[in-house]
């Protein structure tokens, strides 16, 4: 595996694979790899005949007051893993790289970007747009691999891969869980003993109201039920629990079509998410 930090031998190497006919699928990440991200290596290995990782801790998608400093980082082990797995070339540049002096350009998908976790994390999903848009044009991927456990990031790109025409296919990942439920993720390494038991209440509390709706309970009501559910719990504070339009991402009031139930609450210093399928019956 070639680990490659300065973008002229990046497109050096995207360049070689494409004059051999092959095709590349790209992995986007920000390290401190788990299970999860393994299991998107090994779909992009379906996808493409090359897997390019990116391992870039992106700096403006961190707010102010959100835990850039303390993100988890292992490169070493992170690409002694992804050589293992057979990938072609980890894309690991630096800040500098990514943002030369003077930068001055942002992607904003508005609308889908203010909702939700941009509402609680005003400007993120501009720093992840901009970041995405720039590693599609820095590698050309024919394929680009997303987990689904952050729903509105992936329906968010997928809408700026249509609007600007980018000649990428993005495939979703479904989410990974531990053997407890608890899905996978880079912060949980920050929960401990106590606030990692009680974190078991998201996917629980977002389950069990996913079913409720789907029986044909109340939807403001099973929503208030998860919300007091996580707090009764031990989490700190809910940013929201909502059920949303799969692609629109609008709040459902009756279960007249495909819904995603997404949740998102804090617990100690760390911020869970966490989505379920919510399907109505025929």
């Amino acid at each position: 595996m070639q680990i490659i930090r300065q973008l002229s031998a990046l497109r050096e190497r995207t360049r070689l694979i494409r004059e051999s006919g092959k095709t590349i699928a790209l992995v986007p990440t920000m390290g401190a790899l788990h299970e999860g991200h393994m299991a998107l290596v090994d779909l992009a290995k379906r996808h493409a005949d090359h897997v390019i990782v990116s391992l870039f801790v992106n700096p403006r998608q961190f707010g102010p007051n959100e835990d850039l400093a303390k993100y988890p980082r292992s490169e070493e082990a992170d690409a002694a893993r992804l050589a293992e797995a057979g990938v072609t070339a980890l894309w690991m540049p630096p800040v500098s790289e990514v943002y030369p002096e003077g930068f001055a350009t942002s992607v904003l998908v508005a609308g889908l970007s203010d909702v939700l976790c941009g509402a609680a994390r005003p400007g993120h999903f501009e720093g992840v747009t901009t970041v995405v848009a720039k590693l599609f044009n820095q590698i050309g991927p024919d394929v680009a691999i997303f987990g689904e456990k952050d729903w509105q990031q992936l329906v968010i790109i997928r809408r700026m891969v249509r609007d600007l025409d980018m000649e990428v296919e993005l495939v979703g990942m479904p989410i990974l869980r531990d053997v407890d439920g608890l899905a996978l993720s880079s912060r949980n390494a920050y929960l401990s003993d106590v606030e990692r038991r009680a974190a078991l209440t998201l996917p629980q509390a977002l389950q069990q109201a996913a079913a409720e709706i789907e029986g044909g309970a109340d939807i403001a009501g099973a929503l208030a039920a998860a919300r007091e559910r996580l707090l009764s719990a031990g989490f700190g504070s809910v940013d929201y629990v909502a059920l949303v339009d799969t692609m629109s991402l609008e709040p459902i009031a009756t279960l007249d079509r495909d819904a995603r139930l997404l949740g998102a609450a804090r617990i100690g210093m760390t911020r869970l998410i966490d989505n379920f399928a919510v399907t109505p019956k025929n």
